[in-house]
């Protein structure tokens, strides 16, 4: 990974072919979602600038809950973005948009499916609720609708469409959104009193067996968008160490090891 990335742009700048700086989206996602800034980075250059830009787009629906102070205005916020999406598949005027526009790029340029961008914004628009998940159940199926349908872009946006590679992502996407809902417990995840940490870790963990069972039918171009399982199993075994303890202070920190995790499994093809 070294030498991919020399510097960072702040204000938006431009970037010129081969300048090493970031991008306006490339710069928000490796401020914000850590974890997929460093999985994107194993893509293509080609495809780079469209993970990033979908991955930004995922940061902004995901932050409206905690940037709103009633559900009224975030559902506004949300709206914006069906809209915006909306255009991007009609033709519609451009909003000027650091995210925005390269994302509609993306959309143009790889064919991505709406579903998944609407199922996604849906998704989000139930964080407004206060409602806790009141079964392992409904976790999941959050868990697929927020996290799982971003996965199923990214393997387009790589030019992988096939139903061994969907079906690892949607294991993968539950997976790696339940792992973070249990290192988010201590803050705010919407977790009812019914179900324990062991609990979910053991559904994650289920879920990324039944991925790696598909490894030998999924093509290697797809292991940029399914990388985010080497993130959700460390997460778990360190969870487990803790004694299924979300609170535990050492969970707190990063994983200074993980970059280096990421490039030992793309060496060897393995998610």
């Amino acid at each position: 990974m070294r030498g991919l990335i020399n510097r960072e742009t702040e204000k938006g700048e431009s970037c010129s072919p081969g300048s090493g700086c970031l991008s306006p989206v490339a710069a928000l996602v490796r401020r914000h979602d850590h974890d997929r800034f460093q999985t994107a980075l194993f893509a293509p250059a080609a495809r780079r600038e469209a993970l990033f830009a979908l991955y930004a787009f995922n940061y902004e629906v995901a932050r409206v809950r905690e940037t709103v102070s009633e559900p009224v205005l975030g559902q506004i916020r949300l709206q914006w973005w069906r809209e915006s999406i909306a255009a991007a598949y009609e033709d519609g005027p451009l909003r000027r948009h650091i995210v925005v526009e390269p994302l509609t790029a993306a959309i143009r340029a790889q064919g991505l499916t709406r579903a998944h961008f609407d199922r996604l914004i849906d998704a989000r628009e139930g964080d407004l609720e206060e409602a806790s998940f009141g079964s392992l159940g409904a976790l999941e199926q959050y868990a697929e609708a927020s996290s799982a349908r971003l996965v199923y872009l990214a393997l387009e946006t790589l030019g992988v469409r096939d139903a061994a590679a969907e079906q690892a992502g949607f294991h993968i996407g539950i997976a790696y959104a339940l792992a973070g809902l249990l290192r988010a417990m201590p803050h705010r995840a919407r977790i009812g009193r019914s179900l324990v940490p062991a609990e979910i870790a053991a559904a994650a963990s289920r879920h990324l067996a039944s991925a790696r069972a598909l490894r030998a039918a999924i093509a290697r171009s797809a292991l940029p968008a399914l990388l985010p399982a080497v993130v959700a199993e460390r997460s778990l075994t360190r969870l487990k160490r803790a004694g299924y303890d979300p609170f535990r202070p050492a969970l707190a920190a990063p994983d200074q090891m993980q970059s280096w995790r990421l490039v030992i499994a793309s060496l060897r093809n393995r998610f």
